[in-house]
């Protein structure tokens, strides 16, 4: 299932500023079956600006930059972020876009253009993926 926890520094302290996290794909869907691993990446302005997520490594789909960076209202201080909003409520967003990409923001054209224009082929390469990346814990 989903995990949070902030990584260890070099000197093994815990580094509250960035935060390995795991999100499953949703059941029933091509997502089904991977565990995608991304980092929570927050500044010294949190919560008044929201954490970078960013997939590691980076993941094909449409609202996914080459970066592994995640393309997500809730994550833009510009549009949908609110200070209130939790880490839970975070990771469940992500695991909602990854299986409903939103096409107003794509930041990935390859995974854009074939979300958009064959379905099945797109559908069929998030299954493989999925496959890659299976949760086996």
């Amino acid at each position: 299932g989903f995990y949070a926890r902030p990584q260890k520094s070099t000197d093994g302290s815990l580094d509250l500023m960035r935060w390995e996290c795991g999100i499953p794909g949703k059941e029933g869907t091509p997502w089904d079956g991977g565990l995608f691993k991304c980092v929570l990446l927050f500044t010294e302005d949190y919560p008044v600006a929201p954490p970078k997520c960013q997939f590691t490594p980076p993941l094909f789909h449409p609202n996914v930059f080459p970066s592994g960076t995640v393309c997500l209202s809730i994550l833009n201080a510009d549009k949908g972020w609110k200070p209130a909003i939790t880490i839970k409520q975070i990771l469940l967003g992500v695991q909602g876009l990854l299986n409903e990409p939103n096409n107003d923001d794509p930041a990935q054209t390859e995974a854009y253009q074939m979300y958009r224009k064959n379905v099945d082929q797109y559908q069929a390469k998030i299954r493989l993926q999925a496959q890659r990346f299976a949760n086996t814990n």
